[in-house]
């Protein structure tokens, strides 16, 4: 995965631990529908959980895109230059690949 980074702190940072937090409760969840596999319970259960974990994850990748915009795309724009293209260029494909997942 490609991954380009500017200088400086990420603008998520001073929500690391929230962000941590949810990912721990989303890997729960992944847990919980492997154990609901593995004790295959009814299959609009498990739908119902595949769900929520969807929700979850939709609701970390939002947060972290709006992390991004306020952050790292204002910062850039504020510089000018080759930098705020390729800002708005990677938040334009990070939202698509969210219209599209």
């Amino acid at each position: 995965m490609e991954s380009t980074q500017g200088s400086g702190q990420h603008g998520y940072i001073h929500r690391k631990d929230d962000y941590l937090k949810r990912l721990r409760r989303i890997e729960g969840q992944a847990r919980g529908l492997q154990r609901m596999v593995e004790e295959e319970q009814y299959c609009i259960d498990i739908l119902t959980q595949v769900s929520a974990m969807t929700k979850a994850l939709q609701s970390v990748a939002l947060g972290l895109l709006e992390e991004h915009m306020s952050h790292c795309v204002v910062q850039a724009a504020a510089a000018g230059g080759p930098e705020a293209d390729e800002k708005v260029r990677e938040a334009s494909e990070a939202i698509a690949r969210l219209v599209r997942s």
